[in-house]
């Protein structure tokens, strides 16, 4: 055999070659409908691009998904940027995506439209979920940037309307790499320092790509959790950001947050005033019918007949008077009589009433009675107590009875 044998391995890898070396297909762009897509757990993804005829095995590695902005999903109409080689163990060639880009739509917009319909799903457009504004804010919180129109609109406008109320400008980056997470950190500061009673978030217009920061998921979820309520202001009326959505008011443009967020010191001055002249008017009216209504009574009342009531209620009153009198007089005697009965015991059982009948009270020389003879002996000295004196004495003998 004269012609060359060559393994499949080696075919492959020939094929390989040509295909690496080859300019046109090193760098390729193909349109096509993405199939059988797969989005592995190692990061990569595979996939299947086809047209009316034919299809081509896909894949983007992980390094490069990072720039994806939206979910290829299958039926989605792609542009593509890549190189085609061959997949040596499997002797199958495909395209290696580098970038990619909804056909016919930018990209931007179809994540915007992923992004808006997978957090309404989970519920946070909820209108239940939203925080009412407080109508007399004392304090203020504005996420935006330091250097933009924006604070410049938010500040006067508050100023003007509702000078009575604190404003602090917490400074972040509105647009650009790491913008989102800086708006996600500052308000999540608010709420941890409850700083505001009522925060604005947002920044001037621009485009799709200016305003992205206010369409990205960490900056959605922490308005969302914030304890605060949020004003969104971002960009002109026609702009509308994830953010507007998740908001508990959605302002358009940062000029109208600021109105939404106060009351105007003007209209509240002019309310005052209307209840304070209603008051007056109500007051005067009610005072003028209270009048009517005692004159319309006195009239009614003679002179004669107040006099007569009150020569009634006065001998209703002696004769009360009198007779309490009389219980009490009543009263008085019987105690005395009681009195009196209680004091004539009292004496009869006196011992200086005994005395004065020729009856003695015998002690020893400290005080204690004598009640027996046991209680003496010879010698011992005594006091006799009389009605009229005392005798002291010396036992000279004893005799029992």
């Amino acid at each position: 055999m004269s012609e060359r044998v060559l393994s499949v391995s080696q075919l492959n890898s020939y094929i390989k070659r040509m295909l690496d070396n080859d300019l046109l297909l090193s760098g390729v762009w193909l349109k096509g409908e993405i199939s059988n897509f797969k989005h592995h757990t190692s990061g990569h993804m595979y996939m299947t691009l086809k047209d009316e005829q034919s299809a081509v095995r896909a894949v983007m590695f992980k390094g490069a998904t990072f720039s994806l902005k939206f979910k290829p999903e299958d039926g989605m109409k792609v542009l593509v940027f890549g190189r085609v080689s061959v997949f040596e163990s499997a002797g199958q060639y495909q395209v290696y995506i580098e970038a990619m880009q909804p056909d016919g739509l930018g990209s931007l917009y179809v994540a915007y439209e992923q992004m808006k319909a997978r957090l309404e799903e989970e519920g946070l457009f909820s209108s239940e979920h939203k925080k009412k504004i407080p109508e007399f804010p004392e304090k203020i919180a504005v996420v935006t940037s330091p250097t933009g129109a924006a604070i410049q609109d938010i500040l006067n406008v508050l100023g003007r309307r509702y000078p009575y109320a604190d404003v602090v400008v917490i400074p972040v980056l509105v647009q650009g790499d790491g913008a989102a997470e800086q708006i996600a950190d500052a308000i999540e500061y608010v709420n941890k320092k409850r700083i505001a009673d009522v925060m604005i978030v947002g920044r001037g217009g621009g485009s799709i790509e200016d305003l992205w920061a206010f369409n990205e998921e960490v900056c959605a979820r922490a308005i969302y959790n914030s304890e605060i309520p949020v004003i969104s202001a971002v960009g002109h009326e026609t702009d509308f950001t994830i953010a507007d959505f998740v908001a508990d008011m959605r302002a358009p443009t940062p000029s109208a947050a600021a109105e939404l967020a106060v009351p105007s010191m003007l209209e509240l001055k002019a309310v005052i005033e209307n209840l304070k002249s209603r008051m007056l008017t109500s007051a005067k009216s009610l005072t003028e019918r209270k009048r009517e209504v005692i004159k319309q009574k006195t009239s009614r009342i003679s002179v004669e007949g107040v006099l007569n009531n009150y020569n009634q209620k006065r001998m209703l009153l002696d004769s009360k008077f009198k007779r309490a009198e009389q219980l009490a007089e009543r009263l008085i005697l019987t105690k005395k009589t009681a009195f009196a009965e209680t004091v004539g015991k009292l004496d009869a059982l006196s011992p200086l009433a005994v005395l004065s009948r020729g009856f003695t009270v015998t002690k020893t020389l400290d005080g204690k009675m004598i009640q027996s003879i046991s209680n003496i002996k010879t010698g011992d000295e005594i006091s006799t107590v009389l009605n009229d004196g005392i005798i002291k004495s010396v036992i000279l003998e004893t005799e029992r009875k």
